[in-house]
């Protein structure tokens, strides 16, 4: 089979830009079994060039379905011990996301899932990988994301490659405005459709995601002052979180906690809140981000792509990072998508009370530079 270019290019980027491996060093790539070899292929290579040492791990979700569906604390500690000591060993990760079936984890009941995350995935991968290693996480283009994109494969594939592939050096130094204007800024206001929200960013750092950590990448982040967060705001992306796609979520903030959180049904905001109820941090934010990537226009399901679409804000339940931590600790990171374009309804945002973008484009001429036209 003839060697997609594409596939080597985001190869190098990965471990050269993105892990910056060094020679002897030690990387997991961890992938799904429906991602085409040639590309894990590619990053071996590029391992061995570089004089590291790759370890890889296979996974399928039919399978964690299984073992998920039989999920017990002893269980999940027993892996998280074997798992920890591994990911202590590494160096740097990437992880390739790819599924047939998105909601293939759907059925697995909530106090088998809250498990698996608490005793398994925080312990891996929030306090091992996140915190201890250079890593990288990525989709693969799959035929169920060009379904689920309602966009044809080949139609799909170049989408995904420009969107990976574009420049984020770059696109790190178009960011550096945003930065500085977000580690001055104190009072945020959001405004949009049924939304009306404020909170304090003050003394929390803001964070650049120019591709070292998720491809596709492109987002500023921070964190809101815990207790700081009142007023309303409805998300206009849908989002699948536990294998449930949730719509028309709509969440009232009081001194910093969720009070009251709505879906389209009945049936939505009952699991809604049962997310939000999964521990004491999970009614709190962690996370306050605006996305800038110039080809990633509207949702599409899938987080890694839809909480970087250009003009959107992310406004985060659950745990924070340690990069920008506001203190709030939870086993959940459910990010929700407000798009401030005029193609979905449009938007304000204020730093204190100044208007720096409007229906999803920066106003201020320090930050022209990441509006799409000039990030393309």
């Amino acid at each position: 089979m003839l060697l997609d270019k594409r596939l080597s290019r985001l190869a190098k980027n990965l471990v050269h830009y993105s892990c910056e491996l060094k020679k002897g060093e030690k990387i997991l790539i961890e992938f799904s079994d429906s991602i085409d070899y040639q590309l894990i292929n590619c990053i071996v290579k590029e391992v061995f060039n570089v004089g590291a040492y790759p370890f890889l791990q296979m996974n399928n979700d039919r399978i964690k379905r299984e073992i998920m569906l039989n999920m017990s604390e002893e269980l999940a500690g027993l892996m998280a011990k074997y798992a920890v000591y591994r990911m202590s060993e590494m160096d740097a990760y990437i992880g390739i996301r790819g599924s047939n079936n998105v909601y293939e984890l759907s059925d697995v009941d909530a106090e088998r899932r809250k498990i698996y995350d608490i005793k398994y995935s925080q312990p891996v991968h929030h306090d091992i990988r996140v915190d201890k290693t250079k890593w990288v996480i990525l989709r693969y283009p799959t035929e169920a994301m060009s379904q689920q994109s309602k966009m044809t494969t080949e139609a799909f594939e170049d989408f995904y490659f420009k969107v990976c592939n574009l420049d984020y050096k770059k696109m790190s130094d178009a960011m550096d405005g945003l930065v500085a204007l977000m580690n001055a800024t104190d009072r945020v206001r959001i405004v949009a459709k049924d939304t009306d929200l404020s909170f304090s960013i003050r003394d929390i750092a803001a964070i650049k995601c120019s591709g070292l950590r998720n491809i596709p990448d492109g987002e500023v982040y921070t964190a809101p002052v815990k207790d700081s967060v009142n007023g309303v705001i409805s998300y206009n992306a849908p989002s699948i979180y536990n294998g449930i796609e949730f719509s028309g979520v709509k969440l009232t903030f009081k001194d910093g906690k969720i009070i009251k959180a709505q879906a389209a049904t009945p049936e939505l905001t009952a699991a809604a809140n049962k997310i939000f109820d999964t521990d004491g941090g999970a009614r709190f934010v962690g996370e306050f981000a605006l996305g800038v990537n110039p080809y990633v226009k509207k949702a599409m399901g899938d987080i890694l792509f839809d909480e970087k679409i250009s003009g959107s804000i992310h406004f985060t339940p659950g745990s924070c990072y340690t990069e920008a931590s506001n203190g709030n600790e939870s086993a959940i990171h459910w990010d929700l998508v407000l798009i401030q374009t005029k193609e979905f309804g449009g938007g304000e945002i204020y730093f204190d009370d100044k208007l720096i973008r409007k229906d999803g484009r920066f106003v201020v001429p320090e930050l022209y530079s990441l509006n799409p036209e000039n990030l393309k």
